[in-house]
Formats: C-alpha cells, structure tokens, sequence
C-alpha cells in the first residue's frame, strides 16, 4: 500500500504541476483552465479542490412527525418528537384548566368556612357571657326579694325588744305576731313546711336522726320528737327535719 501511494504521490517536475504553479501565478489565467496532474499511466489526478467537491452532501436524518401534535405545513419543517412532548396537547390544557378552576373554588370554599366558623366562635362567646350575666342578675333579682320579704320582720323584731310590755302574755303576743308574719314572707318565697308529726314513721329521705329513743307507747321506728323541723322549696328538698327515732329493744 505505501508503494502505491507513493506511485500515485505527484510529481513535482511534472509538466503539469509546473503549469499549475505558473497559471496560479500569472495574472488573467484562471487556475481552472489548467490541467491538474496526471499520473504515469495518463489518468488525472484530482486535485484538494475537485476532491472536496465530490464529496457527498451529508444527510438529515428524518424528522419524526408525533401523533396529535400540529400538523406540518408545506415548506415547514415537521415539529421534533422533544418538541411535541413539551408543548402541552390540548386536552391536557382543559384538565389543567379544570383542575385550576377546582382549586380556585375549593380555596373560596375554606375561606368561607373558616369565616362561618370565626363567626359560630364569636356568637358562642357571646352567648355563653350574656347567660352568665341573665344567670347572675336573676339570682341578684331572687336575693334582693328574698331580703325585702326579710326586712320587715328584723324592722318587728327591733320594735319588740325596743318596747315594754306590762306582762310576758303582752311580749309573748307580740313574738307570735312576728312569728306570723315569718311564716308569711316563707309562703312568698314558696318555702313551706313539711308536716311531720310525732309517731309517723321515720323517712330517711325527708328526716336526719340524730338519736334513738325507747317509748313503750310508740311503734318501733317511729318518729319520737322533731328537733328542727323541714321545709321545701317548691317540689325540691330545701332543708331535712332533724328527729329522734324511736327504737325498741327485741327480747331474747
């Protein structure tokens, strides 16, 4: 192979060559016009420059044209499949717009509740502050009507001991008249008395037993004395009697 080239290899002293370098610098000769080299068996040499004009153009490789994308005009080059994965296809654009559109609406929604909820927090705390402050002056409005029912009998009491009595009959009269008027301002506040005699039996659930007694003349069980009496407020317990129980004794 290397004597072949060098064969081939153009000589310098060849007629052509010599023509090459003279027509190349002489003015008004087109370098053109002059026979390239030849080798020794009469073929021409191709020149640098024939040899680079016979190369083969190089070759695009074909452009892949990706299904649902846009269609290729004539002229235009077809979109790379690169390209058409990036560009969003139409009906992923109606998803992402829908799915904008959801989150929009599902924000405006929480705003909204949490404002209901803001606004359901205030109204609780406001009802709960304004039962307390009805709660406190309905029992400040009880009191003081309790008290004006009172301050009429303590205004008796003073006059009783402010005043002289001739006889303890006259003072004891004067007591009892106090005494009712008591009973009254109860009866107003509906406070009553529970009626509780000695020999009924003893219940546990109105009376409190602070000790027993034996009385032959009472049944076992039964109530012998009522120390403090009861009383009720309205239906409901408002203060139990205090009583001895009576209690016989078996025989063995």
């Amino acid at each position: 192979m290397i004597k072949i080239f060098m064969q081939l290899k153009p000589d310098p002293n060849h007629a052509g060559c010599a023509g090459t370098r003279a027509s190349a610098g002489v003015p008004g000769i087109d370098p053109a016009s002059v026979p390239g080299p030849s080798g020794r068996d009469g073929t021409t040499i191709p020149t640098a420059t024939d040899r680079q004009g016979d190369r083969p153009k190089p070759v695009m490789p074909p452009q892949t044209l990706v299904d649902g994308g846009p269609e290729a005009k004539p002229g235009a080059p077809y979109p790379l499949a690169s390209e058409a994965a990036e560009a969003p296809l139409p009906a992923e654009e109606s998803r992402l717009v829908k799915a904008q559109a959801r989150i929009t609406a599902l924000e405006n929604q929480e705003l909204e509740q949490k404002d209901i909820h803001h606004r359901l927090l205030a109204d609780f705390a406001n009802q709960r502050n304004r039962t307390g402050q009805e709660t406190r002056l309905a029992a400040t409005l009880a009191e003081k009507k309790l008290l004006l029912e009172m301050l009429p009998i303590l205004d008796s009491l003073e006059r009783c001991l402010a005043a002289h009595y001739p006889t303890v009959e006259d003072f004891r009269t004067g007591v009892s008249l106090i005494h009712k008027q008591f009973i009254e301002a109860l009866h107003k506040a509906e406070v009553e008395e529970m009626e509780l005699k000695i020999g009924d039996p003893f219940n546990a659930q109105q009376a409190e037993a602070l000790t027993t007694t034996s009385h032959l003349g009472l049944p076992d069980g039964a109530v012998a004395a009522v120390f403090e009496r009861g009383y009720r407020l309205r239906q409901d317990l408002l203060r139990p009697a205090r009583v001895i129980v009576n209690h016989i004794p078996r025989e063995d």
